[in-house]
């Protein structure tokens, strides 16, 4: 970067939370935003050598590496068509009888062995697009079902994406509702995405906002205005030259939240600390997902070490922190080359290539961007996380539905054959028999239609 000052959003490239202050000097990305300022850059890397050029080779590259599942139907046909052969072959070698071996390939070759599985599928992908996920195909589901491993970003999946205030630290007796009302009026001209954080926090509070004068903005550093006869600061360390942080406040430090310091005049009222806050229902989804199998669940992300750790610990899950795309579909490469079956969730650019080289990539489509969701195999549309466990639910009970169908098919088929190879059960009663279990398949598979709780 060559002159200006900026805040920049860069949570789609590196995961980043909180937006981050850029001058002179500094490296910034290709395809993020900023928010304050403005720049003066110098492109360092053009086209397909810049990060994002990277995110979308590293994406085309796991598309072409991802193995083609073996579905449970092939498996299931390879083993039972050679028995069928070879009894047919049985019948005529031992009776001579033409009918009796036309009827065992007959009563053998039901279109209920071709239906076991895409029926129960397609149930299923239709009933998940009426709750809001869209399923790229029934091989995925299948895939899903022994799923052990769940790898999870931070920013914009498990967290809300956007700072919000979680805590107010009064000093000097000042009331916390006052402090958030004389913080909102100043930040009432800012664009800075912490200022949307403060007035949000007071709105809350439904605290009237009073009107700002002289309103400046020192980018990288915070605001200050004149509200009613006062002069209100809000902003950082530097801002306020606040050598040291409130013991009351250096906790929430230490998780990763930013603080921002107000002043009236010479007076410091209180601390502010922001942070992206999780989604409510993650926790009872993580709980739920790990009911359903899915014992190792870890979080990647981007952003720093004590954001990582807080939210890790909270959850009860391990954690990698400040990774880069390249790294994250390293991490999920390292799984699958040890054996296992990696679930990856994610909404961003940073995300694309580990979505696309996991066995099952989930997008959080409705914030997500159009290369997360174009890299994904499976898109929830409603930013709800308990559609995630909904989702391996319904993989479960999917594969349990196709087993049943080739259940009944074999069962079916074995007393069909033996009455053939027998001579009870002549040719054209063999193809009228046919039908019988594709009705029963259907209507076994149509119990997927009806959602179920968790």
């Amino acid at each position: 970067m060559l002159a200006g000052q900026a805040t920049i959003d860069q949570a789609a490239i590196t995961g980043e939370a909180m937006p981050v202050e850029a001058a002179a000097g500094a490296h910034v990305f290709a395809a993020t935003i900023a928010r304050v300022g403005a720049l003066r850059v110098q492109a360092t890397r053009i086209g397909a050598d810049t990060t994002f050029g990277r995110v979308v080779k590293l994406v085309e590259e796991a598309e072409a590496q991802r193995a083609v599942v073996q579905r449970f139907a092939d498996k299931f046909s390879a083993y039972y068509l050679p028995v069928v052969a070879g009894l047919a072959a049985l019948t005529f070698i031992i009776r001579r009888d033409p009918l009796a071996t036309a009827a065992v390939l007959v009563v053998a070759c039901s279109c209920s062995i071709a239906l076991a599985t895409p029926i129960a599928m397609l149930a299923s992908v239709g009933a998940a697009a009426k709750r809001g996920v869209l399923i790229k195909g029934g091989k995925y589901l299948e895939t899903l079902a022994r799923a052990d491993v769940l790898l999870l970003d931070k920013t914009g999946t498990l967290t809300l994406g956007q700072p919000q205030i979680t805590d107010v630290i009064p000093l000097n007796g000042c009331p916390p509702a006052d402090i958030l009302a004389l913080a909102a009026a100043a930040e009432r001209y800012s664009e800075h995405p912490l200022a949307e954080a403060v007035r949000s926090a007071a709105r809350s509070n439904n605290a009237q906002l009073r009107a700002a004068e002289a309103f400046e903005a020192v980018p990288g550093m915070g605001i200050s205005a004149m509200v009613a006869g006062h002069r209100i600061t809000v902003g950082n360390r530097r801002m306020l030259a606040a050598a040291d942080v409130p013991a009351s406040a250096a906790g929430l430090e230490a998780q990763g939240k930013t603080l921002l310091f107000v002043r009236r005049d010479a007076e410091l009222l209180g601390v502010l600390a922001a942070a992206d806050t999780l989604r409510p229902e993650v926790p009872a989804a993580l709980a739920a997902v790990r009911r359903l199998g899915v014992r190792q669940i870890e979080l990647l992300t981007g952003d720093n070490e004590h954001a990582a750790a807080a939210l890790a610990a909270k959850l009860g899950v391990h954690y990698r922190a400040g990774l880069l795309p390249e790294e994250k579909i390293a991490v999920v490469r390292d799984y699958q080359a040890r054996g296992h079956t990696v679930v990856m969730v994610g909404d961003g650019v940073n995300d694309a290539p580990a979505l696309a080289q996991a066995d099952v990539g989930i997008a959080m489509g409705a914030a997500g961007t159009d290369i997360a969701i174009e890299a994904a195999h499976i898109v929830l549309m409603r930013e709800d996380w308990l559609l995630v466990p909904e989702v391996f639910a319904t993989a479960r009970r999917t594969m349990r539905v196709v087993k049943a169908n080739l259940a009944f098919t074999a069962l079916y088929n074995v007393a069909g054959l033996a009455l053939a190879a027998m001579g009870f059960l002549p040719p054209i009663l063999a193809a009228a028999a046919q039908s019988l279990p594709d009705l029963g398949i259907m209507a076994n598979s149509s119990r997927l239609l009806r959602p179920r709780k968790l």
